[in-house]
C-alpha cells in the first residue's frame, strides 16, 4: 500500500482543480510505481482542489513506519476501556 508521502509526490506538478482522470495521468507521467497507481485509480470520480484532498481520498497507509507487530499491539490497546483521572474515583 502506498503511503501519503509517495502518492504526493508524483503530483508535485499537478494543476488544480483536477479530475481524477487528470490526478492519474500525472501519476503516470511522472512514473508513479505500481502501488500509487493503484491507490489513486481507486479514487472517486470528482474534482479534486489540491493535493490534500487526493491525499484524504486516495486509500493510503496512514503510517507506514510502524509494523505489522505494533499495528496489533495498537488495536489490542485500542479494545481496553481508557478511563481519565479525574472519573476514576467516580
Amino acid at each position: 500500500m502506498a503511503s501519503r508521502t509517495e502518492v504526493l509526490r508524483y503530483l508535485s506538478r499537478l494543476d488544480y482543480p483536477a479530475a481524477k482522470d487528470a490526478v492519474v495521468r500525472q501519476a503516470e507521467r511522472e512514473g508513479a510505481p505500481p502501488d500509487v497507481l493503484r491507490a489513486l485509480r481507486a479514487l472517486p470520480p470528482v474534482d479534486y482542489a489540491n493535493d490534500a484532498e487526493v491525499a484524504r481520498s486516495a486509500a493510503v497507509d496512514p503510517a507506514p513506519e510502524v509494523g505489522p507487530a505494533q499495528r496489533a499491539q495498537q488495536a489490542r490497546d485500542k479494545r481496553r476501556q481508557r478511563v481519565a483521572q479525574h472519573l476514576r474515583g467516580i
